[in-house]
């Protein structure tokens, strides 16, 4: 399937607000980080709009199937529109995946944003019609007033600009929940990338949140795993047993075998998972064993994060002395 590219973001474009997990009308999503987002947006030259259905919710914090179908198809068929970022993340996306029109989104290409649930619908809308996505901060990511800085800065060179780039660590990370206290933050310094296997290798990036790719395994909404580099994170309702059981069901996915490396994003404390038992994981893996693998790098989440192109390609290399992570197609 031939790759499609969304054309880049310019100044004066228009950004479409849609909710396919949880609802705008979250009580934490406040005024003041509202109010946060739209500067950050504006001061990007981007104009904000909102989906119609944004602030329906109900007993599951997020709205009807055919109100976020509604939406999402509403902003692919709007020529205006350049940028579909989603509002957070939840548990529900997957829901969408059999009532999407991937012909209206084939044929109206456009950069979808977003990161945890949305990756069942970033990886979906890949493997459907070759489109890439890209895995990244939402709508509410922009509300937050410190330590964005980074994140701000790998959005702008993925979405805004053509040129290949390298991730490099952020200096201090935070797993504060920060919207219910924008002042009282807690940042820790980072201790940069974890050397876990060696090597070197270049693919096509597809994953994201790890257990939530997992629902995808078997359907015709998984992208192939061949020949790719995987992205794998998870957030503070994963720990170390069900992270490492999650990863074994990726290796038993057909195709597997073709894997070029893995780039694994930053846990969460409460996951309890460290770099030694990140480490004892992998190394029992007899599937692994000539497979890169990295980790602490910058998405997941904590703040501050990167954004990567989910179908697009990286080059990574891995060893102690020196490792680097390229983001060469996006």
């Amino acid at each position: 399937m031939k790759k499609i590219f969304p054309e880049k973001l310019k100044s004066g474009d228009t950004v479409r607000v849609i909710t396919p997990a949880r609802s705008l009308a979250m009580p934490w999503i406040n005024d003041e980080l509202k109010q946060e987002a739209k500067k950050k947006f504006e001061e990007l030259g981007l104009r904000l709009t909102f989906a119609e259905y944004v602030n329906e919710i109900d007993e599951f914090n997020s709205s009807s199937i055919e109100s976020r179908i509604a939406d999402l198809h509403e902003a692919f068929r709007d020529k205006s529109v350049k940028l579909v970022i989603t509002v957070i993340g939840g548990f529900n996306s997957n829901q969408l995946l059999r009532y999407l029109d991937y012909d209206l989104i084939k044929s109206n290409p456009k950069i979808v944003c977003g990161y945890s649930d949305i990756t069942a619908l970033a990886n979906a809308i890949y493997a459907k019609t070759g489109l890439v996505t890209y895995s990244g901060p939402h709508y509410f990511s922009f509300g937050d007033k410190k330590g964005f800085d980074y994140s701000l800065d790998f959005f702008n060179k993925c979405l805004f600009s053509v040129e290949p780039f390298e991730l490099k660590p952020a200096e201090a990370w935070s797993d504060d929940r920060w919207a219910n206290d924008q002042e009282k933050r807690n940042f820790v310094n980072n201790e940069g990338y974890w050397v876990i296997n060696e090597g070197k290798a270049k693919g096509t990036i597809i994953g994201g949140n790890q257990c939530t790719f997992n629902l995808l395994h078997g359907t015709e909404f998984m992208p192939k795993i061949d020949d790719n580099i995987l992205f794998l994170e998870d957030d503070d309702e994963a720990h170390v047993a069900t992270i490492d059981r999650d990863l074994q069901s990726i290796i038993h996915q057909s195709g597997f075998e073709g894997v070029k490396g893995i780039v694994i994003g930053r846990f969460q404390p409460k996951t309890g998972m460290t770099k030694e038992l990140l480490t004892k994981i992998i190394k029992s893996k007899v599937e692994l064993k000539n497979i890169p693998v990295i980790a602490n790098v910058d998405f997941g989440h904590t703040t501050p994060i990167i954004t990567f192109p989910i179908g697009g390609v990286a080059e990574i290399e891995v060893s102690a002395n020196n490792s680097s992570i390229r983001i060469v197609e996006h």
